[in-house]
Parts: structure tokens; C-alpha cells; sequence
């Protein structure tokens, strides 16, 4: 796509959600970390479903310490991989306490650094929380970047990297959000719903529903 095109890409969908929200529950940025990293490979619906009893109880790494890994199990046991995710989260939460104060550290080297947490993770929790403009790029982001044009790419980082380079300063906090759910709720997988597609007419994509 030509910057042109790609500016009116992000104003069409600025203006159909002027601000954009992750649909993930939280109550801090701990607990935000923490249903990051139990979504992946999950819907947020679900991970919302099992963290509302728990976020009641935790919110904090000690008390994710005090609830123990048998006890974070027993409420996240619906979502899928939470053996290996409980483990994560553990030890993560045990990380947090013993070198950071309790407290999430906010630059990607750090994050990435955590058990469980990869680079999208970091991304989200550095967009949502702490304001930066990064580019968390999930299969919504990178099945939309390729079929319409936007930021063509092989695999994820690809896409990222591209989507840095592309995006017009003004919209690139909210860029990722404004993607996936685009991608969530328009530009599906299987059936791009392309009728009531705000961008239609920039897409590249040529096989588009009527």
C-alpha cells in the first residue's frame, strides 16, 4: 500500500472506534500481565471467565505466591495449556517479588525475560498499560497485514517490523488494537465479512465476499 492509502486505512478505522480497547479484564498491570500470558492460544472470553474469581483474590505477585500453583490451577483449569501456564506464572510472580519489588518492569527486555512472557506479551502489556506505541502482532494482526496489503511478511516479527515502518505516527498506539479487533469481528479468518468492511476499497485482498 502507498502511505496515502495506508493513512486513510487508519483514519477510517479511527473513526469507526476513535478508542480502541483490549477486551482482556484487568485490574492493574500485574494482573494485566497475567491474563496475557494466560491467553495465548486462547480467546479472551475464556481467559476472562476464569480470572474474574481469581483477580478477586490476586493482585499482587505475593498473593499469587500465598494462592500457590494448585490453587491458580483450580481457577484457570478451563483455559487451554494452563498446566505449563500456572507454572509460568508462578515463577514469573516469583521473579517480580524477589528482583523487581513486586512490580512490572516496563521495557521489553525485561519482560521477554520473564517465564511465559514472548515478545507479543511484552507489546501488549507495554501498549496498554504504559502507553507505548508497539505493534503486538497476533494471528488477527498478521492475517490482515498480509491479505490486505497493508504489511506483507512472513512471520510475525516481519509483520511487526513492517507495521513500524508503515503506520503514520499518529495512529500507531492504537494501531494493534484497532487491528485485531478488525480482524476479530471483520476480517475474519475463514469468512472476511468485506460488505460491511469500512476499508474495502483499499484492500488488496482479491477474493473479497459480497
Amino acid at each position: 500500500m502507498k502511505p496515502a492509502v495506508i493513512e486513510q486505512f487508519f483514519a477510517r478505522l479511527q473513526a469507526q472506534n476513535p478508542e480502541p480497547k483490549g477486551e482482556l479484564e484487568y485490574t492493574n498491570v500485574y494482573t494485566l500481565l497475567v491474563a496475557v500470558v494466560l491467553s495465548a492460544q486462547a480467546t479472551d472470553t475464556g481467559v476472562n471467565k476464569a480470572t474474574r474469581a481469581l483477580f478477586k483474590k490476586v493482585k499482587t505477585p505475593k498473593d499469587m505466591l500465598k494462592l500457590g500453583e494448585a490453587g491458580l490451577k483450580e481457577h484457570i483449569k478451563t483455559i487451554g495449556l494452563f498446566n505449563g501456564k500456572a507454572k509460568n506464572v508462578i515463577a514469573l510472580s516469583q521473579i517480580l517479588a524477589d528482583r523487581y519489588n513486586g512490580e512490572v518492569p516496563h521495557t521489553r527486555e525485561e519482560l521477554v525475560a520473564l517465564p511465559g512472557v514472548g515478545r507479543k506479551t511484552a507489546n501488549v502489556v507495554l501498549n496498554i498499560f504504559f502507553g507505548q506505541p508497539t505493534m503486538a502482532v497476533d494471528t488477527h494482526i498478521f492475517r490482515i497485514s498480509n491479505r490486505t496489503g497493508l504489511a506483507k511478511g512472513k512471520d510475525v516479527l516481519a509483520v511487526e517490523e513492517k507495521l513500524e515502518k508503515v503506520v503514520p505516527p499518529e495512529y500507531r498506539l492504537h494501531a494493534h488494537h484497532w487491528l485485531i479487533l478488525h480482524g476479530r469481528y471483520v476480517c475474519k479468518a475463514r469468512k472476511p465479512d468485506c460488505p460491511t468492511c469500512v476499508v474495502r476499497d483499499l484492500c488488496e485482498f482479491k477474493d473479497k465476499t459480497v
